[in-house]
């Protein structure tokens, strides 16, 4: 490196984070990451695989756990920004996080998330039972020990992260009360699988030769190996899938068509279409992956409106 690119990388790293608009309770929001809330909209899916989300209690009672999860999910946010306050202040990009900033002390930070980590869980055991409150503090708990030490751990960090896009499938149906399917959570685990290895490997190829430049254990795993997990997972979550949709538990359909078994088509083209950009390298955030691309979102949406016609029995 010449010496005018060093001291225009000291320049970069020294000049001083600009001043964010708003104050502490701004800064406390941006910390709780709004844009990911998206992720909350998963604690639907079991409601909506048994044909039990379009009544009045189930739209209380699943708006209230969305609620409560997002808080369970800025916990987490808050006390990881906390706990990496030093190290995001010599980051190019993290100096600029409310709390690496200054605009939120560390003290708060740490006072609020703990705060919404013991009161998320309590309303939950008061409100909707203790199997939610149960899962929302499995997931505070794991997701705490991920922050801690578990996200240096291969496969293991893998793992918490597929497992908490579950814990958010699943806590709809406990919170109705509705069994879940051994084959929804299959498809549910490793579809979640699928994506989550899929973004590792995209960052791991656009990474490659600026080792330790995003996430440090990128450069512990393989290209090779994280192709193998993506597309054994996908291979998975088809297969799962394809056997929900085959078996008919007994009752013969009486809809038009038989819309279960023609969803196979939709999922299947939405996985191979998906598995484009994961092989490409580009497959970042599943939200962003889905919506910036139309065919892919076309099909979501004929998967969609033939899974409802599937579960109306129409």
């Amino acid at each position: 490196m010449t010496e005018t690119a060093v001291l225009r990388q000291r320049t970069h790293e020294e000049r001083p984070a600009p001043p964010h608009k708003g104050g502490l309770l701004a800064g406390l929001l941006r910390t709780a990451r709004p844009k990911q809330w998206v992720k909350n909209v998963l604690v639907v899916a079991a409601p909506a695989a048994a044909g039990e989300l379009f009544s009045r209690h189930a739209l209380l009672r699943l708006a209230l756990v969305f609620c409560l999860f997002t808080a369970c999910a800025a916990a987490v946010y808050l006390v990881n920004d906390a706990r990496d306050a030093d190290a995001d202040r010599a980051h190019p990009t993290k100096r600029h996080r409310p709390i690496a900033a200054g605009q939120v002390p560390v003290p708060v930070a740490y006072a609020v998330g703990g705060c919404l980590g013991v009161l998320a869980p309590a309303a939950a055991a008061w409100l909707c039972g203790p199997a939610v409150a149960t899962l929302l503090t499995a997931y505070l708990a794991m997701q705490l020990a991920y922050c801690i030490s578990l996200k240096h751990v291969l496969v293991v960090d893998l793992a918490v992260i597929t497992t908490g896009f579950l814990m958010r499938a699943m806590v709809g149906g406990l919170a109705l009360g509705i069994p879940l399917s051994r084959w929804f959570l299959i498809t549910t685990g490793f579809g979640a699988l699928f994506m989550v290895s899929a973004k590792r490997y995209s960052e791991a190829v656009q990474m490659a030769g600026k080792a330790g430049a995003t996430r440090a254990l990128l450069t512990e795993y393989t290209t090779g190996y994280l192709r193998f997990v993506w597309q054994l997972a996908a291979g998975v979550a088809v297969l799962g899938y394809c056997l929900w949709a085959m078996e008919e538990g007994g009752v013969p359909h009486t809809s038009v068509l038989p819309w279960r078994q023609l969803s196979m088509v939709a999922f299947i083209l939405a996985i191979l279409r998906y598995a484009v950009f994961a092989d490409r390298g580009t497959a970042g955030e599943p939200e962003d992956v889905v919506l910036g691309d139309r065919a892919l979102a076309l099909i979501g949406i004929a998967w969609v409106a033939m899974y409802g016609l599937a579960v109306a029995n129409w």
